[in-house]
């Protein structure tokens, strides 16, 4: 509206130039030398107008306020609206930077912002605490340089989205870290660093409690395991179910020592033995294993799909596998058939135990390596299982950079697959020929 009105107010304008230029051209018989000047006069004025303008958008100052009602006045006011909104956008945005970088500022994690060849753009107090940075002299300067770590330097190129666990801080060793890379724009990435020593420090005080604890009560298990079994229930027949009772708990809580203990172990090892694993021997081994464990009422096959073997613990997996086998055969119903399948998974491979038992509902999928954790208690203690299998195995992939897949449908079967990348396995070695 305001728009239309300075049109028609210039129109006038221009109108009433040209009538007085009109007027005083016909008594001077000279009308089209005085509509000339008059439009040239006019077109002059409109290029004044113009480089004003442009004076006052390309000036330091803001754009005056116009008290005119024409064209030229209503676009300068125009532009000073626009430009008074950009002002406060931008004050506005500065404002929240400032925020920003005051929150940012007041964490307790380490942030560092990294361009694309990880020099260092921006970080926070946390950051100079924790990783040793120092403001401004490590401005722009490159991380890797600064924290100085091979394992942080090769984890840091490589962009891994995974986080980096149990770093040592650069400015104290005693400080544990774990960093996580997070990228938010094509050229830039955050990264993020948190004391982890008070956790580390409690998971630690966990596993050496569950060890001593653990491993006090296997002798006094032993013992009350060993008079119960010079108790002969013939002469007591009325304590037969009791005994029997006593033994099968004594028996399972023995077994639940000893998967604890696995844990422990598991938890405080390093690196394993890299030994070659021959799946053939692996496969048949387990596929005895289930055989003895099932008496028959399981039909047990195998299939060799990858000749390729692995490479790792043959105790360790041996282990891990037979706890997948044996849940097979508690679960499965007599008269099931349980496939032990190795195959081609990509690049890598996959080791699969196939059951044909009532399956697992959807909501416990995701839940079933923690410990202790049970579908149906019942079931799973009257088949003699302790809860902890299924989180030695986890533990077992994890130190084979391995994982855990299960798939699972009510009344169909189950499916647990341990999923191992191409660095983990072995070309299958030459046939012999016999001399």
């Amino acid at each position: 509206m305001r728009l239309l009105r300075a049109w028609r107010s210039s129109l006038w304008r221009l109108a009433a130039v040209l009538a007085v230029a009109l007027a005083v051209g016909i008594p001077l018989n000279a009308v089209p030398l005085t509509l000339a000047l008059a439009l040239g006069a006019c077109f002059g004025w409109y290029l004044y107008r113009l480089a004003r303008l442009y004076r006052l958008l390309g000036g330091p100052r803001r754009v005056p306020a116009a008290d005119g009602s024409g064209l030229w006045d209503e676009i300068q006011n125009l532009l000073r609206r626009r430009q008074r909104a950009a002002f406060e956008d931008k004050r506005r945005l500065v404002r929240l930077l400032r925020e920003f970088r005051n929150a940012a500022a007041a964490m307790p994690d380490a942030v560092v912002v990294l361009d694309r060849e990880h020099r260092i753009r921006w970080f926070n107090t946390a950051a100079g605490t924790l990783l040793g940075l120092k403001y401004p002299s490590d401005i722009d300067g490159p991380l890797t340089n600064l924290v100085r770590a091979p394992r942080f330097a090769e984890w840091l190129h490589a962009d891994s989205v995974e986080p980096l666990a149990d770093l040592a801080a650069p400015a104290d060793e005693n400080v544990r870290l774990n960093l996580r890379l997070i990228r938010y724009a094509d050229e830039q990435s955050l990264l993020v660093a948190r004391d982890v020593s008070q956790l580390m420090r409690l998971e630690q005080v966990r596993r050496d409690f569950v060890a001593n604890v653990s491993h006090e009560l296997r002798t006094p298990l032993t013992v009350v395991h060993g008079y119960l079994d010079m108790i002969e229930p013939e002469g007591m027949p009325e304590y037969e179910p009791i005994l029997h009772e006593l033994r099968s708990q004594s028996r399972r809580m023995t077994q639940i020592v000893e998967d604890l203990l696995t844990l422990s172990r598991l938890e405080a090892q390093g690196e394993l033995p890299q030994e070659r694993i021959s799946l053939r021997s692996l496969l048949e081994a387990l596929r005895r294993e289930a055989q003895a464990l099932s008496q028959g009422g399981h039909d047990v096959t195998t299939e060799r799909l990858d000749p390729r073997d692995l490479l790792g613990s043959t105790k360790e997996l041996h282990s891990a596998f037979s706890n997948l086998v044996s849940n097979a055969v508690r679960h499965t119903p007599a008269g099931g058939r349980i496939t032990l399948r190795w195959e081609r998974d990509g690049d890598g491979a996959r080791l699969s135990v196939v059951d044909t038992g009532p399956g697992i509902a959807p909501q416990h999928l995701p839940r079933l390596t923690e410990r202790f954790y049970r579908v149906s208690t019942s079931r799973s203690r009257e088949s003699g299982g302790t809860g902890l299998g299924l989180s030695i195995v986890k533990h077992v992939l994890q130190l084979h950079q391995a994982r855990l897949e299960i798939r699972s449908e009510l009344g169909v079967g189950s499916t647990f697959s341990c999923v191992f990348g191409p660095e983990r396995l072995l070309e299958p070695l030459p046939l012999t020929e016999p001399a």
